[in-house]
């Protein structure tokens, strides 16, 4: 496990900044904020690109701020939360692609070992969500061995 992870050489990148209020310049309301989530979220938005959204479009820096709630927070409480994680969807995506692509190329190895190394970040990530509360005990993912 230790592989998968790229290395990170270095202290740069973005920060966050220091103050914890919303900026001065900032005109939009929380409830407005609030409403536009709700928004994009019921128009089939993940949480990640409703956050782009808002920071592109309509200026708004980060929601936490603001409205004092984290996006997840908010869709949660008008019930608009997505069932499965955005992250874990991602993988189950990523895992689906690759064994569209193991059943037209058979003998890639690299990427049936790839394969493998996504399915197993999966199930990590399932046991995670179980483990807080996320994701349904009873849970499994649709996974297909045909690769092997």
């Amino acid at each position: 496990m230790a592989r998968m992870h790229a290395r990170r050489r270095g202290r740069s990148g973005s920060k966050r900044p220091i103050s914890r209020l919303p900026p001065s310049w900032l005109k939009i309301t929380p409830e407005e904020v609030e409403a536009l989530i709700v928004k994009y979220a019921k128009e089939g938005y993940p949480p990640s690109l409703i956050g782009v959204i808002l920071r592109d479009r309509h200026g708004v820096p980060l929601v936490k701020q603001l409205t004092g709630k984290t996006i997840k927070k908010i869709l949660e409480e008008n019930n608009v939360k997505p069932q499965i994680p955005e992250d874990l969807m991602n993988l189950l995506e990523r895992a689906r692609k690759m064994r569209i692509h193991l059943e037209r190329n058979k003998s890639d190895k690299y990427n049936r070992h790839r394969l493998q190394l996504v399915e197993a970040k999966i199930h990590r990530l399932v046991k995670y969500y179980k483990r807080i509360g996320e994701l349904p005990s009873d849970w499994e993912p649709k996974l297909a061995y045909a690769y092997r």
